[in-house]
């Protein structure tokens, strides 16, 4: 009825956000009034941009609903600037392709740090997404160049283990997850069950599986199953 997805509902009751009014048999979800009246005043609170941390605490009487209203406001002047600069680049690129002045190649791609997945990620993990976010927007050109390069050497050292033919439990694959984890830790830092579940998220969301799989067909598959092994075998 409120077309929300069951994956988001088992997020909400594992974050404590929406228990259900009991468990049945199967792990079967079930919800009586009170939750549906909850789950209603927290897709109101979604229409109105509230992450899911601030919802929390509206919901539980710890924060007020125009205090978290203020904070989603701050978020969105800040985002209205980096759409300002974003607009600025693509004017520039366009003032080139007229035979305008040639734009530095490190100011081509000015306004695009931000991550284009965070409101799946806000969704997903909560506070931590929301500040690592915060973070990444606080990042120099020169800095958020490096990660991103970081990014795509992992990818590209493990498009060339897949193509080997290595197992995912290669020693070699997990040296290179380990490196995809610590690049992870640059965003935030998740545990077993996160980074597991971040694996699936590649290959579930067909932009993440789109992007990983431009480096090497079929690689947000593989990187799946060796972030699955590393995530058993070295985190808790």
């Amino acid at each position: 009825m409120s077309r929300v997805s069951s994956r988001t509902l088992r997020h909400y009751d594992h974050t404590g956000l929406l228990p259900p009014a009991r468990t049945g048999h199967g792990g079967i979800r079930y919800y009586e009034r009170p939750q549906l009246l909850r789950l209603q005043h927290i897709l109101v609170l979604r229409e109105l941009g509230l992450g899911l941390d601030d919802i929390g605490a509206v919901l539980d009487g710890d924060a007020d609903e125009v205090a978290a209203l203020r904070r989603h406001h701050d978020r969105l002047l800040a985002e209205a600037d980096r759409l300002r600069t974003l607009a600025a680049t693509v004017a520039a690129t366009i003032d080139e392709r007229e035979d305008g002045p040639v734009m530095a190649a490190e100011k081509l791609f000015t306004g695009f740090r931000d991550d284009p997945y965070a409101a799946q990620a806000r969704e997903r993990y909560g506070s931590e997404a929301v500040e690592s976010q915060r973070r990444a927007a606080s990042w120099n050109d020169a800095t958020a160049g490096a990660i991103r390069a970081e990014g795509e050497g992992v990818h590209r050292d493990l498009a060339a283990a897949m193509d080997a033919g290595a197992a995912a439990d290669d020693p070699v694959v997990q040296e290179i997850v380990a490196r995809h984890h610590v690049w992870v830790t640059h965003f935030w830092t998740p545990d077993r069950g996160a980074y597991t579940g971040l694996g699936q998220l590649y290959v579930d969301d067909e932009r993440f599986a789109a992007t990983i799989d431009a480096t090497g067909p079929g690689l947000s598959v593989y990187l799946r199953d060796a972030m699955a092994v590393y995530a058993q075998a070295r985190l808790s």
